[in-house]
């Protein structure tokens, strides 16, 4: 873990929270400033619209589920967490360095283990392109299992 005594993913989490809050600050600095009620009362419904999700295993799924379903792409909790956990007991730091993927030259990677071009021709618009953030990784694999197997749901085993 690093110095500043957070993970890696723990930033990025601060930064997101960081930009939602600095818009709602913006929301109420935005009368003083010329903006009309009418504006401000807008800016401040979408705000208020945004969910903030914990940076852990649940919130890296229901993030992931929000983002699928603006996308149409299918799956459950349930199955998520279900494949997630056999793949990589939850860690979206895991790489696999043993197995075929890897002994070609591309590991599998993070919390679903993808591989590099799997994540790269299912990454899904509006998440971080780097197939170890953890709802970039559940994203794409699911819109992989989608476009495959017709979705995570019907994902029992390595796939």
């Amino acid at each position: 873990m690093p110095a500043s005594g957070q993970s890696r993913f723990g930033r990025r989490r601060i930064a997101r929270s960081l930009a939602v809050a600095g818009t709602g600050i913006a929301v109420v600095a935005l009368p003083l400033f010329g903006a009309t009620s009418a504006t401000a009362a807008t800016t401040t419904s979408t705000t208020a619209s945004a969910t903030a999700y914990p940076d852990n295993l649940d919130g890296w799924i229901r993030e992931s589920l929000d983002v699928m379903a603006q996308h149409g792409i299918p799956g459950s909790y349930e199955s998520i967490h279900r494949n997630i956990m056999r793949e990589s007991s939850g860690n979206p730091a895991a790489i696999n360095l043993w197995d075929s993927n890897a002994a070609k030259g591309t590991p599998s990677k993070g919390l679903l283990q993808v591989i590099d071009p799997t994540f790269q021709a299912y990454h899904v618009p509006g998440t971080a392109f780097d197939p170890f953030d953890p709802v970039a990784n559940i994203t794409a694999a699911c819109n992989y299992a989608a476009d495959r197997y017709g979705s995570i749901d019907n994902v029992f085993g390595a796939y």
